[in-house]
């Protein structure tokens, strides 16, 4: 049984289902209901359950990076899980690969990248505002991710520095004017990932990955819709987050050239 720890994470969830990541320190922590302190929760076991100073349970897990994503630090629109899950296997991510992300923003997408490479993996992440891969990097570390990632404070026109990489992802303003760059940078054969939130982008996305040699297209769009957990009365929740961005997916061709010779 793993132990919790003073500064280690904690999933709290209340009697209600409300839910919070804390970390482990000496402070209380409050709800509408009920509070207690939580460095009463250093040397007990996640799956227990604590009596508040009220009367209530807290019930004491232990967060996955599903419940990091969710309650990341943010100063910019976040990809949501609901995206990433998607965005990881048709990217194929898994231990040992090196990606490249041009939009690093708060870092969400980043964290799960860098977390499914694993530490034989890399993760290239560029982004032209400093003060999101300050973000970024505080979120990496507090994942102990930031030794799987190289940041980079610049902004992309012509090409990448990383190249024969195993995936790129582009979440930017214009992804269509780094198709090209994406495209030197890939090994043949593998996927390209794009963001964007409106048709119209979709559209110039379409049109620059057919000029630049790219198969295996597809567009979607990913809903999530949750349940009341009321067996009694069993019906969707009021609300959902529905549309969040259109994703785009495609794989890179070989020119004549490269045809003829190894990758």
């Amino acid at each position: 049984m793993e132990i919790i720890k003073r500064k280690d994470y904690v999933l709290v969830v209340t009697e209600d289902g409300k839910k919070y990541l804390l970390q482990v320190k000496e402070r209380l922590f409050h709800t509408h209901k009920d509070y207690f302190d939580l460095k009463e929760l250093i040397g007990k076991r996640y799956g227990e359950k604590i009596l508040g100073k009220k009367g209530h349970f807290f019930y004491i897990l232990k967060p996955t990076i599903f419940d990091f994503l969710i309650k990341i630090e943010r100063k910019t629109q976040i990809i949501y899980p609901k995206e990433i899950g998607y965005i990881l296997l048709k990217l194929d991510i898994r231990e040992g690969k090196k990606v490249l992300e041009c939009g690093t923003g708060s870092g969400a997408l980043t964290c799960a990248l860098a977390y499914m490479v694993g530490k034989e993996g890399k993760v290239f992440s560029y982004e032209k505002e400093e003060k999101f891969l300050k973000l970024a990097q505080k979120n990496l570390k507090k994942l102990n991710l930031l030794d799987r990632v190289e940041l980079k404070h610049k902004k992309v026109t012509d090409e990448f520095d990383e190249k024969k990489v195993d995936a790129v992802f582009l979440d930017v303003k214009e992804p269509w004017e780094l198709i090209k760059p994406a495209w030197k940078s890939l090994k043949g054969g593998c996927p390209l990932g794009i963001l964007v939130p409106t048709t119209n982008q979709v559209c110039f996305c379409l049109k620059e990955l057919k000029e630049q040699n790219f198969a295996n297209i597809e567009v979607l769009e990913i809903f999530l819709r949750n349940y009341k957990i009321n067996p009694e009365r069993l019906r969707p929740e009021d609300e959902m987050i529905a549309h969040t961005g259109f994703l785009i997916f495609a794989q890179k061709l070989l020119n004549d050239k490269e045809n003829f010779q190894q990758n």
